[in-house]
């Protein structure tokens, strides 16, 4: 490792690359800060100098997709709404699978990772997580949660909420479990997917289920 400045930034960087790996596999309560130092090679005392605390550390692994996901994903929104003819479900969903995809370039697996760690923070009702995306990138979901509601007027706000919960846990169950599903699809079907491919299959399935019409109570 370098010197000076240049090996400072580089602890941090340890730090974050082995969190999230960690967090991703074995979920946010079950991994250790002392999991994360031995794996980092650093001590405790820069975990804290760097991060403070657990928590903020968890915000800090977030916070490197998410700055990188919520305008790109936000941008293709805007995008799509220069055409409202254009915007159905399909095509609201579908604008997100560059910016999803785009992750992989912050780094190698970037897209799953960042799929895994949002299903987490759920599952494990991470509740300042949801309190840190909502504060810290509101204005791009309001956009998002905009876009969908115009694309499907006839479901009120409520039941929309509860839509849009059941679509984030699809794509998040789907991809936390996505290499055990792509060894059945091989073996059983003969069928070769990578992520992106994966996504694509996911995008019908939640635009149908955002818009099917709501019963009547008998």
């Amino acid at each position: 490792m370098g010197h000076g400045m240049a090996s400072r930034t580089d602890t941090k960087t340890r730090i974050l690359d082995a969190a999230e790996k960690l967090f991703a596999e074995r979920g946010f309560s079950e991994t250790s800060l002392r999991l994360i130092t031995s794996k980092a090679e650093v001590n405790l005392a820069s975990v804290n100098y760097h991060f403070g605390s657990k928590k903020e550390l968890i915000r800090a692994v977030l916070a490197r997709y998410l700055d990188v996901f919520m305008p790109s994903a936000a941008a293709e929104i805007q995008r799509l709404f220069k055409n409202p003819e254009l915007a159905n479900l399909n095509e609201i969903f579908s604008s997100l699978i560059k910016p999803l995809l785009e992750l992989n370039q912050v780094r190698h697996g970037g897209t799953t990772i960042f799929l895994q760690l949002l299903g987490r923070g759920y599952i494990e009702s991470q509740g300042h997580l949801r309190w840190f995306i909502t504060t810290h990138y509101g204005k791009y979901l309001e956009s998002f949660v905009k876009a969908v509601s115009a694309s499907a007027p006839h479901i009120p706000p409520a039941e929309m909420f509860w839509r849009l919960h059941f679509t984030l846990g699809t794509i998040v169950f789907t991809m936390a479990s996505a290499d055990a599903l792509n060894e059945i699809a091989e073996a059983d079907y003969g069928e070769h997917n990578d992520t992106e491919a994966i996504i694509r299959k996911v995008i019908p399935y939640m635009a149908a289920g955002v818009s099917v019409p709501i019963l009547a109570k008998e």
